[in-house]
């Protein structure tokens, strides 16, 4: 089952990608995801308080739960693990069911609040490595990516 141009995928997302190269590499799968879906990204300052990490957290998710809307799928190391087809099987399964926005939210260097998984409908990991939220983008997109060459019969996936 494809998935077409009417399903919106946001990204929400604590800073922002100040080097080229980070920039290089989302923009390109950026580009190949608009094939697919209406991508958009949300920024959320990082907290640069120096009080303590929970206080960081909670001023950053404040604004993460502002630009929240859809489905939301939380990237956390909480979360379930799953493969490249159960991501895809996701994101199908969601459009099969009417639901045409997807909200995927990364967290600052310090993670989210609790009120964010809670919010959340599904929390997904990647594994049980820490990676910093910059690449965490990168991957994101190219998983993305890649669940939507396994919707549509494509032959990226291998």
């Amino acid at each position: 089952m494809g998935v077409n141009a009417l399903i919106k995928i946001n990204f929400v997302v604590v800073g922002h990608l100040k080097e080229k190269y980070w920039n290089d590499a989302f923009s390109e799968y950026a580009k190949r995801i608009s094939r697919f879906a209406e991508l958009k990204v949300y920024e959320v300052a990082e907290s640069s308080d120096a009080g303590s990490i929970e206080l960081q957290k909670s001023k950053e998710c404040a604004g993460i739960l502002n630009k929240l809307t859809g489905f939301v799928i939380l990237t956390d190391r909480t979360g379930d693990i799953i493969d490249d087809k159960q991501f895809a099987d996701l994101i199908s399964q969601l459009a099969v069911n009417g639901i045409s926005e997807i909200s995927y939210v990364i967290g600052g260097s310090h993670g989210v609040s609790e009120s964010i998984k809670m919010r959340a409908n599904k929390v997904v990991s990647f594994g049980k490595l820490t990676f910093p939220h910059r690449l965490m983008r990168i991957i994101l997109a190219e998983q993305i990516y890649r669940a939507l060459t396994i919707i549509n019969g494509l032959p990226y996936h291998k």
